[in-house]
């Protein structure tokens, strides 16, 4: 069943690398394993494990810009910016995520040593030269030949205003230390939407956001990383405390959407959304 709800697009987010900040364009080409460019790149330690904010939260206070032709620009407070080539697809090394290996392409000497000089130690940036082929959604939410990019598990994170607002509520009520409000930038998403009721995504099964269609395929669990504040890379105890007390569900503390694009198009600030509970 479709729900005649008057949302809208609010914010689109792009993060070229994983873990680090990204931005907020007008308007952003959705392919099918996500956002063209988003989390192409990944950091990882001297021996490839991946390098999040879970393990580096100073990777909070770093940026990537995407450049024409998938090539970023890395900056960092104390260093001079960095411009980093898609480099050529010459061979590929492991790298572990989730407890998972995936094949990327090293980006070479500049941007392992531009990395290993903000984080203080041994660092490298490899990029996923074939995301259609590289790294599978979560096949227990997948369709047959779903990929996804760098990302978490799924193509985007949706969350909504009125939820975030509902969340900011709830943690004034919950006590010292007082943390809130708290901004939508602590989840991370790549499309956030207005005009909708509080947790009003719990019930969707597919949303269409201007000309593309997304299959929504579990509510997103979320994790330390929401407890970093994004201008500073300190830690506290929100949102983790709050939803923990109202947002569990079975395990996971839930906050935002995980969906699929069933179709390829662009999405543009303002656009409509249609809503799908059935």
């Amino acid at each position: 069943m479709a729900n005649s709800v008057h949302a809208s697009v609010h914010a689109l987010h792009v993060y070229p690398v994983k873990a680090l900040g990204g931005f907020a364009p007008p308007e952003t080409a959705i392919e099918p394993w996500g956002p063209a460019g988003d989390r192409r790149w990944l950091v990882t330690d001297a021996e490839g494990r991946a390098l999040t904010q879970r393990e580096q939260p100073r990777l909070a206070l770093a940026r990537a810009r995407a450049l024409p032709g998938g090539a970023v620009r890395l900056s960092a407070p104390g260093l001079d910016p960095l411009d980093v080539a898609v480099p050529e697809p010459v061979g590929t090394d492991p790298v572990h995520l989730f407890g998972s290996k995936y094949e990327a392409v090293p980006a070479g000497p500049a941007a392992d040593a531009w990395l290993s000089g903000y984080l203080g130690t041994g660092a490298r940036l490899l990029h996923m030269d074939d995301p259609a082929h590289r790294r599978p959604v979560d096949p227990d939410f997948a369709h047959a030949g779903e990929t996804v990019s760098f990302a978490d598990g799924f193509p985007l994170l949706v969350t909504t205003l009125a939820s975030l607002d509902a969340l900011n509520s709830l943690i004034a009520q919950g006590g010292p230390p007082q943390e809130g409000p708290l901004p939508m930038n602590r989840f991370r998403p790549n499309l956030v939407l207005a005009g909708t009721e509080a947790w009003a995504e719990d019930d969707w099964r597919r949303i269409v956001v201007g000309e593309v269609s997304f299959r929504v395929a579990k509510p997103s669990g979320r994790c330390i990383v929401t407890t970093t504040d994004q201008a500073t890379a300190e830690r506290g105890k929100e949102p983790l405390r709050t939803l923990a007390r109202h947002r569990r569900f079975g395990k996971r503390l839930v906050f935002g959407q995980n969906v699929v694009p069933e179709n390829t198009g662009v999405l543009r600030i303002g656009d409509p959304v249609t809503v799908h509970t059935s």
